[in-house]
């Protein structure tokens, strides 16, 4: 066993029945190899480099900020940074009034969004409990708490150690809510009214859904009009809706929120983090509507949930500032033809080789392949130079699949590379 062997078997963290390979430069979309090759990042990393690497505008805005001060706590040191970095975020979003709160990463975003939900319900609604409802088909992030409460079977922690929490109602995606003769519609969302009734409103506080399905499942999309009637419910029931867009969010699927996908579903609060913090920096933003953050404030209502020592960390912040200049210097009409043409291109390789099923939107695909076939795709797609990261199945038995979502940056010639890879990959398979 070489040296690095041995040190690779003690850091503890994920890995893949592949051989790593060593990167020794990058250039936007593509990783410079050891050797002298190059390969193509097909997922955007851990699905958040939206921007690539190497970029010169979060760059330049880290080396200001450096040598102005690397550290800072918000309520100490003037924070003009993170006042900046919040506007700018709130108006790319269309949600220009919102208040935030800046965290360290989409797990801990997510716990910051419960934590405020819970205390805006208690004050506002006299709320007994603070219960938050996910899907069959969810994942909100790694704590003890998330993995608890959401669906994601291969990460969720033992029955035992589970909290007494779980997925409260089924996903709008036919692996977890089949229907006889016909495919799921708006009035899955019905589901949750049942379960809100069931649990009495007086005790739930929130639902909390991924607008786009993530890698639970891969790109699933929910049908048209299904977040416009949970929205309905939910309003119906004083309980607040929370759209998880740690992944989909700042145009990965095509819009600045994949909610904007559809009228008459906007949230009261929304995460983001991956496209926000780019692969740059680990950040989590909860964006909270003008017309329920009041309630934060009141005198009845606890203190702030517990934001951790880097949160609103000021060269935080201004990588944040760079991915948002990298992300508007996009034309942002050639940026949703360039998706439109990858869809296009994604939904023509249904059938062919061992895929079963294509789905997404934009930036983000799900391709599902046959059981069995997706490490033998992964590793004939980086033979040919590029590579993807597998998604976690969903149903009985549990399907697989790899998720295509290249950087935001990639330049047709980059699409068009991805996209013979990767046909040639799976005929090859």
């Amino acid at each position: 066993m070489d040296q690095y062997t041995h040190h690779r078997e003690r850091l503890l963290t994920s890995s893949r029945p592949m051989p790593d390979f060593e990167v020794v430069g990058t250039q936007g979309p593509w990783l410079h190899r050891a050797g002298g090759t190059r390969i193509f990042d097909g997922s955007s990393g851990l699905l958040c480099t939206n921007v690539g690497q190497s970029s010169p505008k979060v760059y330049d805005r880290l080396k200001k900020q450096f040598f102005r001060y690397s550290f800072g706590g918000a309520a100490v040191v003037q924070p003009h940074i993170q006042t900046e970095l919040m506007d700018r975020l709130c108006r790319a979003v269309g949600r220009p009034d919102d208040f935030v709160a800046l965290t360290t990463c989409g797990t801990l975003g997510v716990e910051i969004a419960i934590g405020l939900a819970r205390n805006i319900t208690r004050v506002r609604d006299g709320k007994q409990r603070g219960d938050i409802l996910t899907s069959t088909l969810s994942y909100h992030g790694m704590s003890a708490l998330t993995l608890a409460l959401a669906g994601n079977h291969a990460r969720r922690p033992r029955h035992e150690n589970a909290l007494d929490l779980g997925p409260a109602y089924p996903a709008p995606y036919a692996p977890t809510h089949a229907h006889e003769g016909r495919g799921c519609d708006a009035s899955c969302a019905d589901e949750i009214a049942k379960e809100i009734d069931r649990r009495g409103a007086e005790n739930t506080a929130a639902v909390l859904i991924e607008p786009v399905n993530g890698t639970t499942g891969g790109a699933f999309v929910p049908p048209d009009g299904y977040l416009q009637r949970v929205s309905k419910i939910c309003r119906e029931r004083n309980v607040l809706v929370i759209h998880d867009e740690v992944l989909t969010g700042l145009w990965r699927t095509g819009k600045p929120l994949a909610s904007h996908h559809w009228d008459g579903c906007k949230p009261d609060m929304v995460i983001l983090s991956k496209g926000l913090g780019a692969g740059y920096t680990a950040v989590g933003a909860v964006l909270v509507s003008p017309e329920t953050a009041p309630w934060i404030c009141h005198e009845d209502a606890d203190p702030l949930p517990a934001m951790g020592t880097m949160a609103t960390h000021p060269l935080m912040a201004a990588a944040c500032l760079g991915v948002l200049d990298e992300l508007e210097a996009l034309d942002h009409a050639a940026l949703r033809a360039r998706g439109e043409r990858l869809g296009q291109a994604m939904k023509s390789l249904n059938g062919v080789g061992p895929v079963q099923a294509v789905r997404g939107l934009g930036f983000l695909y799900g391709l599902e392949v046959t059981p069995g076939k997706l490490w033998p795709v992964m590793e004939a797609a980086e033979q040919r130079g590029v590579f993807f990261y597998p998604f976690t199945g969903a149903g009985e038995p549990r399907s697989e699949g790899l998720v295509v979502a290249p950087p935001l940056i990639s330049t047709d010639e980059d699409i068009n590379f991805l996209i013979t890879a990767l046909t040639d990959a799976l005929e090859a398979v």
